[in-house]
């Protein structure tokens, strides 16, 4: 597990390109499915990108992608494509409506951990066309898989997702174990989202009960990032391929999705109103 997770630090980090632009590498997982990852992965990405960040979600999801899905995107390209050396990088990132661009995940590809010299050192040339991005969001596949565990271990951060259900605490907490027990020299921002919460109370239960079990047996630290409220505007964006970022800007679950990139970026967020809303409030001034 530790050399898998080395060689795809090297794929996700080249030093000559992505690490020397700063650009921060988060990576997205849960315990089990149904959670609402790759919707908060978009979601939060469009929260980035309305502060003016460049953003990219890389669906690395190898067994049933869907980042694209939930966008309502068909993807002529993907990461099979520029694994198998049909494509390159410039032909798979996809522009989305959103100010964010996409690279869609290679569907039935399971192997990226194991790829052979050749095809490693292909796709870390071609991911240095990412340098670009200000923050990368690694959209994972749900579970414990190698590839899970070796996304997490490249990254500079793991958001950890759960919800309020029984099983989604007891699949977030083996997770986290399993971070703990298969990186070595774990050296990693480790966080945790508690999504569709009813309360503010009843998230900062549920992410002290995940927190307290992790320092007490693991002893590992994770951050309480924040909540998402229960909303009924993310499952109609659902049903609609359509962020509910956009779908509701002023909803409950989109104010907690800034609230979360506040925090991350250390800064309160705001609305940007750009230029437009710069002369404005300037002519109102000089009136």
């Amino acid at each position: 597990m530790a050399d898998q997770a080395e060689k795809l630090r090297e794929l996700v980090r080249d030093k000559n390109a992505i690490v020397q632009k700063k650009t921060r590498i988060i990576a997205i997982s849960s315990g089990k499915g149904g959670v609402g990852k790759t919707n908060l992965s978009i979601n939060l990405a469009l929260a980035y990108a309305q502060i003016g960040k460049k953003v990219i979600v890389m669906d690395a999801d190898l067994g049933l992608a869907n980042v694209n899905v939930v966008l309502g995107i068909i993807p002529k390209y993907n990461l099979y494509h520029l694994i198998r050396r049909q494509k390159k990088m410039r032909d798979i990132i996809i522009d989305t409506n959103y100010g964010i661009k996409i690279v869609a995940g290679a569907s039935g590809f399971s192997k990226i951990a194991n790829l052979s010299e050749d095809e490693r050192s292909n796709f870390i040339r071609e991911l240095s066309e990412l340098s670009f991005a200000d923050v990368i969001i690694i959209d994972t596949s749900a579970g414990v898989s190698n590839n899970v565990i070796s996304f997490i271990a490249a990254a500079d951060e793991a958001f950890i997702i759960t919800t309020p259900e029984p099983t989604a605490i007891t699949d977030a907490y083996g997770i986290i174990k399993i971070i703990a027990t298969e990186i070595d020299n774990l050296n990693l921002g480790l966080k945790l989202i508690v999504n569709r919460v009813k309360s503010v109370t009843e998230g900062k239960k549920v992410a002290e009960r995940v927190i307290n079990i992790a320092g007490q047996f693991l002893n590992l630290k994770v951050d309480y990032l924040g909540f998402v409220y229960e909303d009924t505007a993310v499952q109609n964006s659902v049903i609609k391929q359509r962020p509910f970022f956009v779908t509701d800007p002023k909803g409950k679950a989109s104010i907690c999705v800034k609230h979360i990139v506040g925090r991350l970026e250390n800064i309160e967020y705001r609305e940007g109103g750009g230029i437009t809303r710069f002369l404005s409030k300037l002519m109102r001034r000089e009136q």
